[in-house]
């Protein structure tokens, strides 16, 4: 008797390779959750003070769960992820990835809340929280390692000052992580 090669019976055998890996802001859960909960206390607030005065209307009230939305959607956390070779920010409305591999620049924006601005090879520009980087090694992990790669190919020709600032911040809040846990902070 003879044997035919079936090729879904080396399917079944062979494992898959897996997925690469994907890092996610492992906070993002507790920020949305601290937007809502901004957002319902300044409603409430609102619909308690206008209905102590007497004033209440639905009109007003519409107003105030205006308000209340308005100030969730400012609120709003972008959710970021990363996996090798990218970064992505998705906020309600967009996603913006970038290919840290092929990255041109990386600045420190400053204002109401420091920014990260990163910038690759094709224009594509996404702006994080370096707190996220802070509260989550593994991305930092994986920015850091593509970054070097950027360096190295010749790409990354403006960025070195604001990586090497978030590193130290990275590395001194990890310090004192380890100190306060360790009982000497």
């Amino acid at each position: 008797m003879e044997r035919r090669y079936d090729a879904r019976h080396d399917a079944v055998r062979t494992p898959p390779e897996p997925p690469a890996e994907v890092a996610h802001d492992r906070l993002w859960a507790r920020d949305l959750r601290s937007s809502i909960r901004c957002a319902a206390v300044l409603l409430t607030t609102l619909l308690l003070i206008d209905w102590g005065a007497g004033t209440f209307t639905p009109l007003r009230g519409g107003l105030w769960a205006g308000l209340g939305v308005l100030l969730f959607l400012v609120l709003y956390p972008p959710r970021v992820s990363v996996g090798k070779g990218w970064l992505a920010s998705r906020g309600l409305l967009r996603k913006r990835r970038v290919r840290t591999d092929l990255l041109v620049s990386v600045r420190c924006l400053d204002g109401v809340s420091q920014q990260l601005l990163l910038r690759d090879a094709s224009g594509v520009r996404v702006e994080i929280n370096p707190r996220v980087l802070v509260d989550n090694p593994e991305l930092w992990h994986r920015l850091d390692e593509d970054a070097q790669k950027s360096a190295v190919s010749g790409s990354l020709t403006c960025g070195a000052t604001a990586l090497r600032r978030v590193s130290e911040r990275i590395d001194r809040e990890t310090a004192l992580t380890v100190f306060k846990v360790s009982g000497l902070g």
